[in-house]
Parts: C-alpha cells; sequence; structure tokens
C-alpha cells in the first residue's frame, strides 16, 4: 500500500477527514488523494460517463446519481485527464493555424488585476491557446506559455507533415512557416480579408475558437490550473462531434483502463 504524503511539505503524518479529505499532522494541509480507489460499480461509472457526455454539472449528476459530488467530481476529472490524452495525430494537407486567449470577463477580474489595465489581443493578459486544425475538421489544442515563434513553430513542426500547407494570420510568429517545410498562405485579418477565395482561411479554426469560448463560458468560471483538462475535453468533443454517444461511451471506457 502506498502511503499518502502531504503535496504542500510532503510530510507522510496524514489523517483521514470526512468526504475522503486528509489532513497533514504537520502544516495542517488539507487535501484529497487523486489517486485513491473510487470504489464505484461497472454500472455506476457508466451512468456518470452518460451524463458526462450530455453536458450535466457535477452537482446534477450527484443528484440523479446519488452518488457524493466530491467522489462525482473526482470521476470528471479523471474522465477529462483521460481525454486530454486521445490526441490526432500528425495532420497533413491543408491545415490552419491560429492562437486565441482564454480567461473571464474584465468586468468580473478581481479589482487589483483591473488597476493594472489590459489590453486587447496578443497584448492580453489572459491564457494564450495554440490550435491546429486539419481540414477534415480535426482540431488539436494546447495552453502556451507564450505565442512567439519559438513556442509555436515547433508545435506546427510536431504536429504538421511537411510538404502540408500551412495557412494562418499574418502574426509575426508565423513568418518563419516556409523556412520549415511548408507551403505557407496568409489572410490578412487587419484589412478585414477572412478569405482569399482560394480556399486560403482559418475560418474552421475560428470555429472552433467560438466553440470552446462558449462552452467555457456555460461553466461560469474555471479555475486556471483546471483549463488544460477542460480544454482536452472540448476539443474531444469536438473531434467526435458526428459520433452517437455508444459509441462515444466505449472510447470513453477505453480510455479509463489506464486511468483507474
Amino acid at each position: 500500500m502506498v502511503r499518502l504524503q502531504c503535496p504542500k511539505c510532503k510530510a507522510k503524518s496524514v489523517y483521514l477527514l470526512a468526504n475522503e479529505k486528509r489532513r497533514c499532522a504537520r502544516c495542517r494541509f488539507d487535501f484529497i488523494p487523486h489517486r485513491l480507489p473510487l470504489r464505484l460499480t461497472k454500472d455506476q461509472w457508466k451512468e456518470i460517463i452518460n451524463w458526462f457526455l450530455l453536458e450535466q454539472s457535477s452537482q446534477n449528476i450527484a443528484l440523479r446519481t446519488s452518488i457524493k459530488r466530491l467522489r462525482v467530481t473526482r470521476v470528471l476529472t479523471t474522465i477529462r485527464r483521460a481525454l486530454t490524452k486521445d490526441v490526432p495525430g500528425i495532420f497533413s494537407g491543408t491545415v490552419e493555424v491560429d492562437e486565441t486567449y482564454l480567461g473571464g470577463q474584465w468586468k468580473n477580474k478581481r479589482k487589483s488585476i483591473r488597476d493594472q489595465g489590459t489590453n486587447r489581443g496578443r497584448g492580453t493578459r489572459k491564457q494564450p491557446v495554440f490550435g491546429i486544425l486539419c481540414r477534415n475538421g480535426t482540431v488539436w489544442a494546447e495552453v502556451v506559455d507564450n505565442v512567439e515563434a519559438e513556442t509555436l513553430l515547433p508545435l506546427i513542426s510536431q504536429k504538421v507533415s511537411t510538404g502540408s500547407i500551412v495557412c494562418s494570420d499574418t502574426w509575426k510568429a508565423y513568418t518563419g512557416i516556409a523556412a520549415q517545410g511548408y507551403v505557407h498562405r496568409l489572410v490578412n485579418h487587419g484589412e478585414r480579408q477572412y478569405s482569399d477565395g482560394k480556399g486560403n482561411h482559418i475560418n474552421g479554426l475560428e470555429g472552433f475558437w467560438g466553440y470552446l469560448k462558449r462552452k467555457l463560458a456555460s461553466k461560469g468560471g474555471i479555475r486556471h490550473e483546471k483549463l488544460p483538462l477542460y480544454l482536452g475535453e472540448y476539443v474531444w468533443r469536438y473531434n467526435h462531434r458526428k459520433e452517437n454517444d455508444n459509441v462515444k461511451m466505449k472510447r470513453i471506457i477505453k480510455l479509463l483502463e489506464h486511468e483507474v
């Protein structure tokens, strides 16, 4: 049996509280061990997955399944962690690349943050996310530290086969795409150009950004550290949007074999 340790001070003297929480005897920090057995039956797992696919909240799932909300939340986190690992392979053909910024509405930020001021677009303090969309409708996205060339170009090289057509806007970070072995097509949004009439555009990826932001807004706010999990969830949902729920259920169960 693995002995638990405090995630804050690393002490191994912890004791049990209510609702599966633990408290460190040294620093008094309360935490929930992520690797504790969830003690759910296969039918309970399927029931939670079914409600997850219907995008029900943890509170609603707990009410419908009579499973404690804390345990439901842990199951949903486990599912999202599994979905982040079900990513598309290497893209080829024609792809679109773009970045976006995620965060709550400015009026809802803490006053200390609002007092610092903000910029829109690439000068914002929101979290940058970079994405690549293949014209077959499959998308890949990842939280990134910044949107500079040294960050974005290696990601393009990892996810897109050389010789492919890469469509982007005129952001300076994309200047070196052609030198990486790609055919680079530009769309100048600054001149309100959204397509050149020859199929060179990033409208598909911008459509995904809109979908992603609507879904995240419906959650009413997500902690920064949880953003990669929710990003992975909605990338997965988007990529499998044409499948029925039975197929999605089987996919998730298979993914979970490596998580629980």
